[in-house]
C-alpha cells in the first residue's frame, strides 16, 4: 500500500506471482474499505486459509436482523 502526497491518492498492489492487482482512489471511504481488505491479506497470509473470518473483521456474521422501525416514509 503506497500513499502519494502530491496526487493525493492511495495505491493497494496485490500479487500472488501470477497476476498481480492494482487498485488506486482518492477517497477517504475506499481508502478505509482498502485498509481493511489489506489487513485481511496480511492476516490470511499469517494464519492461512483456515481462519474464522470473524476473527479477521471484527465483525460477526448476522444472519437475520429485525426490522427496525424508524421515522422514514410510511409504505
Amino acid at each position: 500500500m503506497k500513499y502519494r502526497h502530491c496526487d493525493g491518492k492511495l495505491v493497494l498492489k496485490v500479487t500472488d506471482n501470477k497476476e498481480c492487482l492494482k487498485f488506486k482512489t482518492d477517497q477517504a471511504q475506499e481508502a478505509k474499505k482498502m485498509e481493511k481488505l489489506n489487513n485481511i491479506f496480511f492476516t490470511l497470509m499469517a494464519r492461512g486459509p483456515d481462519v474464522d473470518m470473524s476473527e479477521i473483521t471484527g465483525k460477526e456474521q448476522i444472519e437475520a436482523q429485525p426490522a427496525k422501525k424508524g421515522r422514514g416514509r410510511k409504505q
